[in-house]
């Protein structure tokens, strides 16, 4: 095993970066909620990461990547990181343990837009280590570790399902069982500062270059045109949700950031298997089916409260299905159902709702177990407070 000096840097790099999208998703939700809240939300990111990254080095990382068990989990050869040094093929072990890392850190924040203005933070942290290890965990075993979905041939570049349609559908499930918050569709819940959410989205749009480029784990060819075409989906995925918007009223900043989002998502299965012209179909098709999404969880009446399931479920779900359909095997060695791969498309089909089902179900009973134990809902009293003050003692006020 030879280490690359020129990759080893260039995954350093985008390890980074994708760090920084922790606290930007943070930043993103701060600026949706009320201003009372607005603390407690970014604070919900930041203690995602450092939960993780403790879960990760201990339990997670071998539960992943582990010797197969099953087709479903990985075995204990990596516990606390036993054998994972500074040797590996092209870059260090440990690296790539840590490029993986953050990418479990982000889907756990992710998560909290289902519990927005209402979770005790006692309780998230002790879902959150659940969370990560009964939920993500064997999902990216499946599909990067060596499990059943990998070696069936399901393809994911940088965590469509992994990251995605387990956040996004676990956020719905996670609003079902903690219940809708105090007032929901009686008083006015506007974003507190759509300055704050435009910054998170910058600084999460910048990170996702690493998240999908980085995810070639090289600094060749293949990461550059999941460079390429993160860029071209996130634009019109922008476009297309802005316009959608333009239509029922005005094309508001926070729509087309949103947009955004849904373009970056749904690309994110894809990027290492398509060109630039299919990435403006994914992107542009994605912002359409979230925003479309979105209106229907507002005519339900689900408080899930900052969009998660949305974007990033149901736009995780279209890219699993939509790289069925577009890829091209020039660029990532598999054909799609457009050049006649029936196969590919029903693979990612079978793979994608298996993680739907997955997702939802699991953080559904974890969600249950905890909030039937130590309860996962602030008391009345902090909810009309807000969870600034309540959990944390502080408040935006000058």
């Amino acid at each position: 095993m030879v280490l690359e000096a020129g990759d080893t840097a260039f995954v350093l790099i985008c390890t980074a970066m994708v760090m920084l999208m922790t606290p930007a998703v943070g930043l993103f939700y701060g600026g949706m909620v009320r201003n009372k809240n607005i603390i407690s939300m970014i604070a919900l990111s930041f203690i995602s990461l450092t939960i993780v990254t403790i879960q990760w080095v201990t339990i997670g990382y071998t539960l992943s990547f582990g010797h197969d068990i099953g087709g479903f989990i990985g075995g204990l050869d990596y516990i606390g990181l036993k054998g994972v040094g500074m040797d590996g093929d092209g870059i260090p072990d440990i690296l790539f343990m840590a490029f993986q890392l953050v990418f479990a850190a982000i889907a756990l924040a992710i998560l909290t837009s289902g519990v927005a203005e209402r979770i005790k933070l006692s309780s998230f942290i002790v879902f959150g280590l659940l969370w990560t290890t009964i939920v993500y965990d064997p999902l990216a075993h499946w599909a990067w570790g060596g499990g059943w979905a990998g070696s069936m041939g399901a393809l994911d570049f940088a965590g469509g399902t992994v990251v995605h349609i387990s956040s996004g559908f676990g956020a719905l499930a996670l609003s079902f069982v903690i219940g809708k918050r105090i007032g929901f569709g009686k008083y006015s819940m506007e974003p507190e500062n759509i300055t704050i959410t435009l910054l998170g989205g910058a600084l999460l749009w910048f990170g996702w270059f690493a998240f999908n480029a980085g995810s070639a784990l090289a600094a060749d060819g293949l990461a550059a045109n999941a460079f390429v075409v993160t860029l071209i989906s996130a634009a019109s995925g922008a476009l297309t949700w802005m316009g959608a918007s333009w239509i029922k009223g005005k094309p508001s900043s926070l729509g087309m950031i949103s947009g955004a989002i849904a373009g970056l998502v749904a690309i994110t299965p894809a990027c290492g298997f398509v060109g630039p012209l299919e990435s403006i179909i994914i992107g542009g098709s994605a912002g359409i089916l979230c925003y479309g999404t979105l209106l229907f969880r507002i005519h339900k009446k689900f408080d899930e409260s900052l969009d998660a399931w949305a974007i990033h479920g149901v736009g995780g779900l279209f890219g699993a299905l939509a790289t069925g359909v577009f890829a091209v095997a020039a660029i990532g060695g598999v054909d799609g159902l457009i050049y006649g791969n029936v196969g590919q498309f029903i693979i990612q089909g079978i793979d994608a709702f298996v993680a739907v089902g997955y997702s939802f179900v699991m953080t559904y009973i974890l969600a249950k177990i905890i909030d039937k134990t130590i309860g996962l809902r602030v008391t009345e009293e902090e909810e009309y407070v807000g969870l600034d003050v309540a959990q944390h003692g502080e408040s935006m006020e000058l």
